[in-house]
Parts: C-alpha cells; structure tokens; sequence
C-alpha cells in the first residue's frame, strides 16, 4: 500500500494536499481553455469570450467557497477580498494589452495565443514574486509597512497621471531587443519564431524572432510591472502565502477570457482607473488605520464591504459617464 502521509506536510503554512488540490484545479482549467476549446486559431467574439470569462470568475468563486469551509470565515473573506482586488487590478493591464497589440498590429486571431502563453508566465514570474514576499514577511513583518506605504504612494501616483498614453516605442526593453535580436518586419501566422536568410548570408537560414513574440516579451514585461504593485496589495490584505497565491492565480487566469469582452468596452472603463487608485491609498492605509484606532487588525468585513464599495462606485460611474458612448458588440 502506498503512504500518502507527505500530503499532511505542511509547505508555506498549507498541508501539500491544499497545494496541490489547487494546482490540479489550475492545470485542468490551462488544458481544458487551450487543448480543447482553443486547438484552432480563431477569432475570439464577445459572445464567447463572456461565457469563458463567467466560467473562470464561478470556478475562482467556488474555489473561495472550499477556503471557507476548510479554513474559516476569516481566511475565506481574505481570499474573496485579495480576489476582487486582484481581479481589477488586472483589467487596468487590459489597457496595455490592448496598446500592444494595436501597436503590434497583431491580428486578432492570434491574440489569445499570445495571450494565454502571457498568463501561464505571469502564473510562474508572480509564484517566485510571491514566494520571496512571503520569505521576507516571516523573517520582517515590519516589511509590510513598507509595502503599505508603497501602496499608499503608488495610489497618489495612480491619481496624478491619470490616463497618460505609455510610450511604446521608446520603451527601454523594446529598444534593447530591437538592437541585440533578429526581429521580422511581419507576423508569420501564429508562429513565435521563423527561419529565414541571415542579414550577411542570404543563403544560411538563422532564427529570427516575429513581432508575436515581441509583443508576448512585452506582456510579461508589463505584468511584472503591475505585480510590482499587486502582490503588495495582497500581502497587506493577508500574509497567508497560500491565499496570497491562489486569489493572485485565479484572477489573472480568467484575464485571458475577460480581455475579448473589455477590448471592446475598454472606452466605458475611463474613471475605473481613479478608482483603483483609491483601492490601493487604502489597502495602504489599513495598516495605520488599524494601529492608531488600538486595533489588532483592521476588519476583514470591513475591508471587503468598502473595498467592493470602492470598485463599484468606479465601474458604475463610469458607465453613466460614457453612457452616450454605448454601442452593441458582437
């Protein structure tokens, strides 16, 4: 008879079983999107993209409902919170993903391709970014005071720009590939790389890198860049590695699908991003909150409750702005 008694070790402050319930779950989820409903480039609709995006967001759901039941009501609403956070802080890299594909004239056939390539790295890069927080948080808790300030300045910021355009074309990791790489003039279909004549010898084929993966590169590149400012959020909401991640994972994974019904929309989304700003200045703030008003802990209800509160007020706001500018989409 086989011993699974390793399944009861704790890893990260979980028993194994737990890690691994949730990546079976995650796996199945990356099998099922790409290998059975995604083996043929096409266009994603709206239509589609909906359904996906409603399936992604019950099964992150549903998983929250298993958190509550094996390890409470605390633990539960940390992980609904950090997935709601999570969650639109992704649709803010909608934004980019939509200027770098328009700048990469990528064709949109091709863009869940890249897309889903994109959101498997970004579940690998924010597993080690989250690793190594938890790693300084149980050795420094006083680290996250230097996240929630961080958060805090990152939510000013936010507010101050506004919805100044990032500049692609002098971006410093594009100007370092165009200059060290063979990059082609054109897509090659859904291909990542091609083999063509060299620039020196037109008879020798070397690899040269399509525009495809360029963009891929570059939406690592950005995620990491809102990681910077996501898993701060997060571990200042709950220092639990194992709610860390799973609430992280699961709101990127459905980012895929979502991405089809917000490109279409992304222009009645105009104030959302002022409302992430004020999210973030009070994730930050709670911290402070807490110990100024003689608390352990600042309310993990009243967290949710006004961090929903926050988000809806952005989202609904900014649908009667642009209310004018509403059109169907197919």
């Amino acid at each position: 008879m086989p011993s699974f008694e390793f399944l009861a070790i704790e890893f990260m402050t979980k028993p194994v079983w737990m890690w691994l319930s949730f990546l079976a779950v995650v796996i199945a989820m990356l099998v099922f999107d790409l290998g059975i409903m995604h083996r043929k480039d096409h266009e994603v609709g709206v239509r589609e993209s909906l359904i996906f995006s409603a399936i992604y967001i019950t099964i992150g759901l549903l998983f929250g409902g298993w958190i509550f039941y094996e390890l409470g009501k605390t633990k539960g609403i940390e992980y609904l919170t950090g997935f709601i956070v999570e969650k639109t802080l992704s649709i803010d890299n909608v934004f980019v993903i939509a200027m770098l594909f328009s700048f990469f004239h990528v064709p949109r056939k091709y863009q869940h391709r890249v897309l889903f390539w994109g959101i498997l790295g970004a579940v690998i890069l924010r597993g080690i970014m989250i690793a190594f927080g938890a790693a300084l948080v149980s050795r420094f808790e006083w680290i996250l005071y230097v996240f929630a300030i961080f958060l805090i300045a990152t939510g000013i910021k936010m507010l101050m720009t506004g919805d100044k355009p990032a500049d692609i074309g002098n971006n410093v990791l594009l100007r370092f590939m165009n200059k060290h790489f063979r990059i082609t003039d054109k897509h090659y279909e859904q291909k990542f790389f091609v083999k063509l004549p060299s620039r020196r010898n037109s008879k020798k084929n070397v690899t040269w890198l399509t525009p495809l993966f360029v963009c891929l590169v570059m939406i690592e590149f950005a995620d990491v860049i809102f990681a910077v400012d996501s898993v701060p959020a997060i571990f200042v909401i709950t220092a639990d590695p194992f709610i860390v991640y799973t609430s992280n994972i699961f709101a990127i994974l459905g980012l895929r699908a979502l991405y089809f019904v917000l490109a279409a929309i992304i222009k009645r989304f105009h104030y959302l991003k002022y409302s992430l700003s004020v999210v973030l200045i009070f994730i930050g703030s709670k911290s402070f909150i807490a110990h100024f008003m003689g608390m352990e802990k600042f309310p993990v209800g009243w967290s949710l409750g006004l961090t929903f509160a926050i988000l809806a007020s952005g989202i609904f706001y900014s649908l009667w702005k642009t209310r004018s500018n509403s059109g169907a989409v197919s």
